[in-house]
């Protein structure tokens, strides 16, 4: 199925809604405010792409917090594909 662009709109406006309910465990802050998301690009098809970083390349939640947002994007109705590229540049400062 082939989605229009009024449809990835709306898509994307769920996508960063679910963003925003995923915190870092160490700044009480959600990982879109806090600007770890560098992007989200959605296909026609409904396949997400998200690109995003971590406070640190040592974070305590390498490992289960990309996941964490893997598996809440994947839950949205509509989304078909989710691909996460974690990315060290630039280098996330506040």
């Amino acid at each position: 199925m082939k989605y229009t662009d009024d449809q990835i709109t709306a898509l994307g406006d769920q996508i960063v809604a679910v963003l925003k309910t995923i915190y870092d465990p160490e700044i009480p802050v959600d990982i879109y405010e806090l600007g770890l998301i560098y992007d989200v690009q959605i296909s026609d098809e409904g396949d997400v792409n998200i690109v995003m970083t971590l406070t640190s390349p040592n974070c305590p939640v390498a490992e289960s917090l990309p996941a964490e947002v893997r598996e809440k994007i994947q839950e949205i109705e509509g989304v078909n594909e989710v691909e996460l590229d974690l990315t060290f540049e630039p280098s996330w400062s506040r």
